[in-house]
């Protein structure tokens, strides 16, 4: 009986893994922005001539080149936290939306933060800490994917 549970366990946990929750405002990942550009250093609104879906969700980008590149590495790109606040996530493991200008890449990664009214949580996440943070967000992600499935 115990060996059949830790089997069941084993053959779920790359399904919990692999799910994933994205931010869709505005009806694409990163509110339409172009994932691909930001790896350059820019925020650049996506254009709807070139469009893709992956993971069920929808992605826009600004050039056809930007659109093959995604294609080729889609999980290269794709935002940390499906694309929700990093900060919120890893402080206290909430989905919070996002500025689409806000951002940094971190280890080849990219991470979007809220930034409105008076607070930018880019700078709050630089300040206290980013790799502390990341860590917990790591484990606060795990958690609230699973609560998904």
């Amino acid at each position: 009986m115990m060996k059949n549970k830790f089997l069941l366990i084993l053959l779920l946990l790359p399904a919990i893994a692999f799910s994933q929750d994205y931010n869709t405002k505005k009806g694409f990942v990163a509110e339409g922005y172009d994932v691909v550009a930001y790896f350059n250093n820019k925020a650049e609104s996506g254009n709807k001539e070139f469009t893709t879906e992956y993971d069920g969700v929808k992605f826009k980008f600004i050039s056809k080149e930007n659109l093959e590149l995604f294609k080729k590495s889609p999980k290269k790109y794709i935002p940390a936290y499906g694309g929700y606040c990093a900060y919120a996530i890893g402080l206290k493991g909430e989905k919070v939306s996002i500025n689409p200008k806000t951002f940094e890449i971190r280890d080849g990664k990219l991470y979007l933060f809220y930034n409105s009214w008076g607070t930018n949580t880019l700078d709050l996440w630089l300040k206290e800490d980013a790799e502390a943070l990341k860590k917990a967000a790591d484990k606060n992600w795990l958690k609230l994917i699973q609560k998904n499935d």
